[in-house]
């Protein structure tokens, strides 16, 4: 799906609005102007994307990707993928997820679940099905010979991110060389602009290269494997002097790219996967690339893709909210709105497609490219803040599309309703290991909904996503057990803070709250339809067990009150913060929820192990207890691990380059305190201080719950 229509309606909507009003609007185009990304030399760690949000596009210095390996090797990898773009391994021992079942004791039932990691079974189930990249381009000399990072001088590259055109100039021997890139809003088509008397010379070329796929025995940024070119084919469909339509197969898995001219070109072929491209004569390269499943159609030319960004890009940023720091005396206000910028770009050209995106996106690949359902409100919930809710409608279609899959799940583990699966791809079959035991995902498509019905609170919206809603409860309601006069959550369950044995594992603070207020947001559906409240669920929500705490302080899970006991049980995600942060507290204890954020701050274990998106997270709960100091200088803390934004803006983490939840937890932490949340103090951005340091425009936000 392409979202470039209902940006163009938020656009007109907004501008009628202002126009109302008489609205002293931010000057978007100054502030968007000012944090797009200016590179004059090689810097691994930010290469610069084009996209669309099914289909990305990720370039070095050149405006290609002609030093792949360097790249790689020092920072972030430089690939070409579409969401649409899987491969699945052959399976001719017909392993099925029961193959990796083990037994687990539940509240004295035996449930299996597909929990075993070792062996070929598990392996296949992990690995397949897995993303499948598109071609490489780089540049070559006019002989094929690769081009070195020493040739490239004067580096002076630009991402114009309100026209979404990234301009790259520098020299090779002497020589000016000029690439211009973009991506179609439409279509799954790249434009590639090239001047340079190189070209006219016979001293350049373009070449385009089609992988096998990745190697998959690497889980994290694995390299592009171009080994065994006979185990994949490309065929040249057509071949015309402006054209050349290819197709591309591996096993069952198949997509076509057409490379279209805008003069008559020079082509060969040096190897089975290989193609070298020059235009006959002139110093001036353009073409443009497009690439989908099955059969092409007609390609615009490059003047046509990159007019149509211009205006999709500008439209994008007149849309939905927008926030201005540049009044602030406090040194960070510039990189923070500089990191907001660009995360609302990174989200945008990699969110937009028509299944939910891995936590690296389309810039590199992670867990195969399957998709970690639990990071869907992080993902997805910023849009609907910052007014661009086209974007999480798009990922709550593949929900609707995949409840027939998550009520065999429920089914299948004796519960009803929708049980959703972890680690996916498209199709929504569950990865082996720890996954299928993780819960914290399951109320987020409900949290989500209720989101889309703030922004537009109609019976339309309430009938939409009515049977995700209520399959969602229903599914929450009978993962609940009976323990005495309470209901309790596992085990086994593993826990949103990963530390703890899944097997013993019983009410989670987080979880328990999420359940809360997932069942409660249920029930209010209910009653917006004109129906009555469940009693059941009204029942398990109204007698869950309390949040657990120890000498005053909230802990992970009641099972293991550890938290405050062991510094081993104080990394990775301090989760029990998102009852009061992400969350509005249901089962919350302000003073407790105050004295475990001090706690947090003072005693956490922040170098062995924190995420990217802990630092939004735990700033959220710092605004809403009314501590904005505490929500600012942890959402910018720079002692840590897992907190810094590249060049490009993107949140390298442990292993992993890109790391998306890291931005998109971060606009909705913005979002939060620059546009406020249910019962926050009176006045504009509630969450930064008011000590005349922050000085915040603000305008289109949304609040949370």
């Amino acid at each position: 799906m392409r979202l470039a229509p209902a940006v163009t309606l938020a656009v007109a909507l907004m501008a009628a609005c202002a126009a109302a009003l008489g609205a002293d609007l931010i000057d978007r185009q100054a502030l968007v102007a000012r944090n797009s990304p200016r590179l004059h030399s090689v810097d691994p760690l930010a290469p610069l994307s084009v996209g669309n949000g099914q289909f990305c596009f990720t370039a070095d210095v050149t405006g290609l990707q002609t030093f792949p390996q360097h790249y790689r090797q020092h920072g972030i990898a430089l690939e070409t993928q579409a969401r649409w773009s899987w491969h699945e391994d052959p399976n001719p021992h017909r392993h099925q997820l029961a193959d990796a079942n083990r037994d687990y004791l539940s509240h004295g039932k035996t449930v299996a679940y597909p929990t075993v990691m070792e062996g070929p079974a598990a392996t296949w189930l992990r690995r397949n099905p897995h993303a499948w990249p598109l071609s490489q381009l780089g540049l070559r000399r006019g002989d094929g010979s690769a081009l070195r990072l020493e040739n490239i001088q004067a580096i002076d590259q630009s991402l114009d991110l309100w026209r979404g055109m990234l301009t790259s100039r520098f020299t090779v021997d002497g020589q000016l060389v000029s690439v211009v890139t973009a991506v179609s809003p439409t279509r799954d088509t790249l434009a590639v602009q090239i001047r340079s008397p190189l070209l006219a010379q016979g001293k350049l070329a373009v070449q385009l290269a089609l992988p096998r796929g990745y190697d998959m025995a690497v889980k994290y940024n694995p390299p592009l494997d171009w080994s065994e070119p006979q185990s994949h084919t490309t065929t040249v469909v057509s071949r015309a002097p402006r054209r050349l339509v290819l197709r591309h197969v591996r096993d069952q898995a198949e997509y076509r790219v057409a490379l279209q001219t805008g003069t008559a070109m020079k082509l060969s072929r040096p190897a089975p996967h290989t193609f070298r491209v020059a235009p006959a004569r002139g110093e001036v390269l353009d073409f443009t690339l497009s690439y989908a499943p099955g059969t092409l159609g007609d390609s615009e030319d490059t003047a046509t893709v990159m007019a149509q960004s211009a205006a999709h890009w500008t439209g994008f940023w007149r849309s939905g909210a927008a926030v201005d720091f540049s009044g602030s005396t406090d040194p960070r206000a510039a990189e923070l709105e500089r990191r907001v910028v660009l995360s609302q770009y990174l989200t945008a050209i990699q969110f937009g497609g028509d299944f939910p995106p891995q936590e690296s996106g389309l810039t590199t690949t992670s867990w195969y490219g399957k998709n970690h359902t639990e990071m869907l409100w992080w993902h997805t919930a910023h849009f609907a803040l910052w007014g661009r809710p086209q974007y999480l409608e798009n990922a709550l279609r593949w929900y609707q599309r995949s409840l027939p899959v998550a009520r065999q799940i429920a089914q299948s583990r004796g519960l009803q309703g929708a049980r959703w699966p972890k680690m996916i791809g498209p199709q929504g079959r569950e990865s082996p290991g720890g996954n299928p035991l993780i819960v914290w995902n399951q109320p987020h498509v409900i949290l989500l909904a209720e989101l889309l019905y703030r922004n537009a609170p109609s019976q339309a919206t309430l009938k939409r996503y009515e049977e995700l809603v209520s399959a969602t409860a229903e599914a929450m309601a009978s993962m609940l057990h009976r323990d005495g006069e309470r209901y309790v959550l596992g085990p086994p369950l593993w826990i949103a803070q990963e530390l703890y044995d899944p097997a013993t594992s019983m009410n989670p603070a987080y979880e328990l709250s999420a359940w809360a207020r997932g069942l409660e947001v249920a029930q209010q559906w209910r009653e917006r339809l004109g129906l009555p409240r469940r009693p059941d669920w009204e029942d398990k929500r109204t007698r869950l067990a309390a949040l657990p705490q120890k000498d005053g302080k909230y802990v992970a899970l009641e099972s293991a009150p550890d938290t405050w006991d062991r510094i081993e049980s104080r990394h990775d995600h301090p989760s029990f913060l998102m009852a009061y942060g992400l969350l509005p507290g249901d089962g919350v204890d302000r003073a407790v929820m105050q004295r475990t954020l001090d706690a947090v701050l003072a005693q956490w274990d922040w170098q062995t192990k924190i995420w990217g998106w802990d630092y939004p997270m735990i700033a959220m709960t710092a605004a809403r207890l009314g501590q904005p100091q505490q929500a600012v200088d942890v959402l910018l803390k720079s002692d840590g691990p897992s907190n810094g934004y590249t060049a490009s803006g993107h949140n390298p983490n442990t292993d992993l380059p890109v790391y998306l939840p890291g931005n998109s937890s971060l606009l909705a932490a913005v979002a939060m305190m620059a546009g406020g949340w249910d019962g926050a103090p009176p006045g504009a951005a509630p969450g930064f201080p008011r000590d005349g340091r922050w000085q915040v425009r603000a305008e289109g936000f949304h609040p949370l719950p």
